[in-house]
């Protein structure tokens, strides 16, 4: 599943408290999530764990975990 399609089945707020975990800004969780930015390796994988693996890790880095 793709961070959008996380998102999507979310409750209001989710992107903020996931930005919030990740120590990142509200607007650069929609950036990565548009993909229009790329984020660390670390913070795939801190990504893939904070929504349980649904997340994975090859749909925000295919270039590093495919």
């Amino acid at each position: 599943m793709t961070l959008k399609e996380w998102f999507n089945t979310q409750p209001r707020g989710a992107r903020t408290k996931l930005a919030k975990q990740l120590g990142v800004s509200k607007t650069w969780m929609c950036q990565i999530t548009a993909g229009r930015d790329t984020p660390s390796a670390e913070l795939v994988v801190a990504i893939h764990k904070l929504t349980g693996g649904q997340v994975s890790r090859e749909s925000l880095r295919p270039d590093l975990f495919a």
